[in-house]
Parts: C-alpha cells; structure tokens; sequence
C-alpha cells in the first residue's frame, strides 16, 4: 500500500466531513465543515480498517488540494 496520504469526503445535509488518512502510522485529521463556514479540526488515530470503515460510511474520494484550503481555515 502506498504511503501517500489518502483522502476522503462526505456531504450530510448541512454539513460535510473532510478526512485525511496516514497510512504509513494510520493517524490522520477530520475536518467538520459548518454551514456557517466554521472549520472544526480534530486530530485522529485509526486502525488499520479504516479505509473500509469510510466505505461503509459512504464517504468517497476526496483530494488534498480541497483538504488543504479547509485546513488553512481551520
């Protein structure tokens, strides 16, 4: 599996969550994206099952370049 970070997205209703993913050491950040604008950052650890988490989750591929921009807020 490549190290790269991989990134992740999904659109709720009034919101979206923006997920980066480490797998090298399977740490990561999730971004919680308000309606308001509001970036709420939040540092995280996964196991080794998280890609099949986010699947079952419905999220999808995201990219680092909208990640990035979000984080910049944050």
């Amino acid at each position: 599996m490549s190290t790269m970070p991989k990134y992740y997205k999904r659109v709720f209703d009034d919101y979206q969550v923006l997920v980066k993913v480490n797998p090298e050491d399977w740490t990561g950040t999730e971004l919680i994206i308000h309606p308001d604008g509001k970036v709420e950052k939040t540092e995280m650890e996964f196991d080794d099952e998280i890609m099949e988490d986010l699947e079952v989750d419905e999220f999808v591929a995201g990219n680092a370049l909208e990640f990035n921009l979000y984080l910049a807020k944050s």
